[in-house]
């Protein structure tokens, strides 16, 4: 079906769709999208969009600069492959935008000429909407990690990234232990338990079974009632070998990693915490200590040219005695 509701502007794709398994049995789904043809819905949208456009090709010219200068090496950072997915699927989402723009201008002609009296296919820019709102959420995820680099500088943000670092080698051949691991536990359940338990009806529902009971959030009592001896019994061995061993593994590369970074990284990079509380104190949220606030007092109220002469006397005293320093060493070696 092919809705529309002219007083939101909105076209709505509906799908209904029956398939007739082999084994005999019926299987349902519906699908219900709501999609709008406008192209700009309000002045800050198009503003907004301007602005974000300018800025990507100002990424654009940054990012091909640093290309041009670590050529292969720029392929070595982790950034760099995050501000390439960011350029990308802008640049993307702006060709998909487009061809949106096409279908639904087809499709408004289309319209117009019939009076809606005439069957109007939506599947083609529901497929496309998909793909354009795909790419906006890719863009928002690339953004979300960029903001990461922004908070650098924060102690417990710094912390984390060098975390990170520190674990990146573990922490990815332990993801590949752990999913072996996982894996025999799926086929073990699954081929046990197919035909005893709707949990374990297909892989990925046996997947998400042990996921919960990895987070101790599922009723232990179905699997005895599927399987008096094995249930438990595998049950048991899931949660010493999976729980019990790879998540103190796991905990323990962090907890290792966390140490390492805690022991290198600098205690002076506070540059993000001393600009916030200067704009919490700016904007009135964060009130200044009594000492602070003396000695802002004291520098509002207080001539400096009245403490000139008293500069002056101590740089004669210091220059004075340096005087005197050397003519003792030269006196000496004479």
């Amino acid at each position: 079906l092919s809705l529309y509701n002219p007083n939101a502007q909105l076209f709505t794709s509906v799908i209904f769709l029956t398939e007739f398994l082999s084994t005999g049995g019926i299987y349902l789904s519906s699908r219900f999208e709501p999609m709008s043809f406008d192209v700009f819905t309000s002045m800050f949208q198009l503003i907004s969009i301007i602005v974000y456009m300018i800025m990507i090709i100002y990424f654009m010219w940054i990012e091909s600069r640093l290309l041009l200068k670590l050529k292969w090496n720029y392929f070595h950072r982790f950034w760099s492959y995050i501000e390439v997915g960011i350029i990308v699927c802008s640049w993307t989402s702006v060709g998909i935008y487009v061809w949106r723009y096409k279908e639904c201008k087809r499709i408004g002609e289309l319209f117009e000429e019939t009076n809606g009296y005439v069957y109007i296919n939506l599947q083609l820019a529901s497929y496309i909407n998909d793909i354009l709102t795909f790419l906006f959420g890719f863009c928002c995820f690339f953004g979300t990690i960029k903001f990461i680099r922004l908070c650098r500088f924060n102690q417990r943000m710094n912390l984390f990234i060098h975390t990170l670092q520190y674990a990146g080698k573990e922490l990815i051949s332990f993801a590949m232990m752990f999913s072996i691991v996982f894996m025999s536990f799926i086929c073990l359940f699954y081929l046990l338990f197919v035909s005893q338990l709707d949990e374990c009806s297909s892989l990925l529902k046996t997947s998400q079974m042990l996921f919960e009971m990895s987070l101790m959030k599922f009723d232990a009592h179905e699997l005895s009632g599927a399987a008096p001896f094995l249930g438990p019994f595998c049950f048991s061995l899931y949660i010493i070998l999976v729980v019990f061993v790879c998540m103190s593994m796991f905990i323990t590369i962090i907890n290792d990693s966390f140490r390492r970074a805690r022991e290198s990284v600098n205690d002076k990079q506070e540059i993000f915490s001393y600009m916030l509380n200067k704009f919490q104190r700016w904007i009135g949220l964060k009130q200044t200590n009594e000492e602070e606030q003396d000695a802002l007092t004291r520098s509002e109220h207080f001539n400096p040219i009245e403490r000139f002469p008293k500069k002056i006397d101590e740089l004669i005293d210091a220059i004075t005695r340096v005087r005197t320093i050397v003519i003792i060493i030269h006196v000496y070696y004479c």
